[in-house]
């Protein structure tokens, strides 16, 4: 049976504005209830750590799989990376395909749905975090032509280092850096929110933010708060699953979605404040997984 390394899954995986327009077809698909999804089934394995199982099937395009992640706060202590997990691939038959490491493909995955979403609004982007996110991020909006991008980090170091990364892998991107968090987000229309999952005390107020910024929060609720988010309106990648996940998630307060993301690339952004809590949907793990196996044969 085929197992592809995280170096490999990253060889093969398709070009980002490829992988955006593979993750476009995918949220439509999850709005118009063509592929077969679960909400994430979890269990927890240490303090703000957490495993998802993720199954997925698109019938109509024969593709089915499974995919399994981690995520261990723990690990940072150990220099270990905090997200893992497995991609199983099957076929149509429901013989295995192949399996994959899935770090790298969570990562491209993560990014390429946030691109997908930013045709929803073409105004300046800025980008909270300095992490893997970041890095996948800049890929995307390099390949979009969406600088200049901002990005806020606490740490001057941080920001350093991701600078450092983007002259290497962006060089075409602009790239504006700061721990002005204030000033990040000064005229910005588009926020995507990177920071730690569960972080508390990051939650952006109203009064920092124009009314009508689009806020794309990865990080569940640490910026894009119950408080702010009941002030606009709320859409989900997958909304049986945000629904299900809602209060473990974000908090009992915390409103639900009106919508799918996937409306609103047919329909056009609402007025005012807008929320689009794309939460992962194994369907789009499944579909750069079945590009990825078959670039290496399977």
């Amino acid at each position: 049976m085929l197992h592809l390394s995280d170096d490999q899954v990253r060889d093969l995986l398709p070009d980002p504005v490829r992988a955006v327009e593979l993750m476009r077809e995918t949220l439509l698909a999850l709005a118009d209830g063509a592929a077969s999804v679960t909400p994430k089934s979890q269990v927890v394995h240490e303090e703000g750590g957490f495993a998802n199982a993720m199954p997925a099937a698109w019938p109509e395009r024969g593709l089915l799989g499974m995919k399994w992640v981690t995520l261990t706060p723990s690990n940072r202590d150990h220099g270990l990376p905090m997200i893992g997990g497995l991609m199983v691939l099957s076929g149509a038959d429901g013989t295995t395909r192949a399996t994959m490491d899935a770090a790298e493909l969570t990562a491209q995955r993560t990014a390429a749905v946030t691109g997908a979403s930013l045709a929803l609004d073409d105004r300046p982007v800025t980008f909270f975090g300095t992490g893997v996110q970041a890095r996948s991020h800049a890929r995307v909006i390099e390949a979009l032509g969406r600088g200049p991008l901002t990005v806020w980090g606490r740490r001057r170091d941080a920001l350093d280092e991701l600078a450092a990364w983007c002259a290497r892998h962006t060089p075409d991107l602009e790239l504006h850096l700061t721990t002005d968090r204030a000033g990040a987000l000064a005229g910005t229309g588009v926020v995507i929110s990177g920071l730690p999952i569960g972080l508390t005390g990051s939650e952006l107020p109203r009064r920092e933010i124009r009314s009508d910024v689009t806020l794309l929060p990865l990080d569940y609720a640490s910026v894009a708060g119950a408080e702010l988010s009941r002030t606009g309106t709320v859409v989900a990648d997958d909304p049986v699953q945000f629904e299900a996940l809602r209060v473990l998630k974000h908090g009992a307060d915390y409103p639900l979605a009106s919508g799918s993301t996937g409306d609103l690339l047919r329909t056009g952004r609402p007025e005012g404040l807008l929320v689009v809590q794309n939460i992962g949907s194994g369907l789009g793990d499944v579909v750069l997984a079945d590009v990825v196996a078959r670039a290496a044969g399977a």
